[in-house]
């Protein structure tokens, strides 16, 4: 696919903060479908040496299952750089897009970044009103042309994890499925998926059926490629109530709040399959 249609929209470099299993698979995605150059940041040095090998993984695979070639996947792989710890945000002054998730990095990218760069976030659940605001420029209102010119910079742009197996939105030019959602805790994905991974969890609490049970039921019953335990294994327990207190607090109705059960798994260290043990042990 040319990179065209996002040179015309300007986008001819992205930034990705955050070098993790999210933001390694934003740049790989970008760099292998929307062919532009990536620059990501991150502050360990260590997790950009981890992130990377795991891009470098990705791409042998899709190199061995026949989804690229060994010069595609070159290619792609040559799109990436990394932005030293030295250089910080300031490495990133190129950039016409960056994408992040954190809120409290949106005034320092308002600040370092060209005026017209892009603020984009990742987030799945946070108030896009509240990040945008969070760029506005000490000193300067919300209601003041300079507050509201920098507020209109910051997107929601949120990716499925795992990025480089899903239907996702990067920005025009890639071939993809988008849907739009207003500003709500949780948007559609998580308003509506959180709840029923909670459901699960509290039928699970109040032995009203077996793990085992549970996600069979919903696997067979309702063709789920997998059960709601399992897949909130996948997502990460920690994640799981972090969302499901946002969405909780975000609303104010009680019907989010969260499962004793899942708090406890929480307070144990049973997140899930990123650590071996969660609903079921991954070891």
């Amino acid at each position: 696919m040319s990179a065209a249609p996002l040179v015309a929209h300007g986008i001819r470099r992205l930034g990705v903060l955050g070098a993790g299993q999210m933001g390694t698979g934003i740049a790989m995605v970008s760099a292998v479908r929307a062919k532009v150059p990536v620059s990501i940041y991150d502050r360990s040095p260590e997790q950009v040496k981890k992130g990377l090998g795991l891009m470098d993984k990705l791409l042998d695979k899709d190199v061995a299952k026949g989804r690229l070639t060994s010069e595609q996947a070159k290619e792609a792989r040559d799109r990436v750089s990394v932005v030293g710890t030295e250089a910080g945000l300031k490495g990133l002054r190129d950039v016409d897009m960056v994408v992040e998730l954190k809120q409290s990095i949106f005034a320092s990218l308002a600040a370092e970044l060209r005026p017209d760069a892009i603020l984009a976030t990742n987030t799945s659940s946070i108030s896009i009103t509240k990040i945008a605001n969070s760029a506005i420029p000490e000193g300067s209102s919300a209601s003041s042309e300079e507050g509201k010119k920098s507020a209109s910079r910051v997107v929601g742009l949120h990716f499925f994890n795992p990025v480089p197996v899903m239907q996702k939105p990067i920005f025009t030019g890639l071939p993809t499925e988008v849907t739009v959602s207003k500003d709500v805790p949780g948007f559609v994905s998580n308003a509506l998926l959180m709840p029923f991974l909670n459901e699960a969890i509290m039928h699970l609490e109040k032995g009203i059926a077996t793990r085992e049970d549970i996600d069979t039921t919903l696997k067979l019953g309702m063709n789920h490629p997998m059960g709601p335990l399992q897949l909130a294994d996948f997502i990460g327990l920690d994640t799981c109530l972090a969302i499901q207190r946002t969405l909780y607090e975000g609303t104010g109705d009680s019907k989010y709040r969260p499962a004793i059960l899942l708090e406890r798994m929480v307070d144990a260290g049973w997140l899930g399959k990123k650590n071996g043990k969660g609903f079921y042990d991954y070891n």
